[in-house]
């Protein structure tokens, strides 16, 4: 399946990235397989990506959950929370 990933504020920072197109394993269906196939990837992503760490999710504009799934050609956007003021 390819997905499109894009990166926010301190993550693009991190992972030195804005966005990719990546094809993902056939095991991966939903966002929490999705994070945790990208906590492979090495040190830095699974730093950023661990549970407990502040970050959110949106599957095609919509903010998602571990249990959401994930279609061909999905874009998946992660970023810190953001607060106002």
């Amino acid at each position: 399946m390819k997905l499109r990933l894009l990166y926010f504020a301190r993550l693009r920072e991190r992972f030195g990235l804005g966005s990719e197109h990546l094809d993902v394993p056939d095991n991966v269906r939903d966002l929490d397989g999705l994070l945790a196939w990208l906590r492979q990837r090495g040190p830095v992503w699974a730093e950023e990506l661990a549970e407990g760490r502040p970050y959110r999710v949106a599957v095609n504009q919509d903010m998602a959950g571990p249990d959401t799934p994930l279609g061909e050609g999905d874009e998946v956007a992660i970023f810190p929370p953001v607060t106002g003021g």
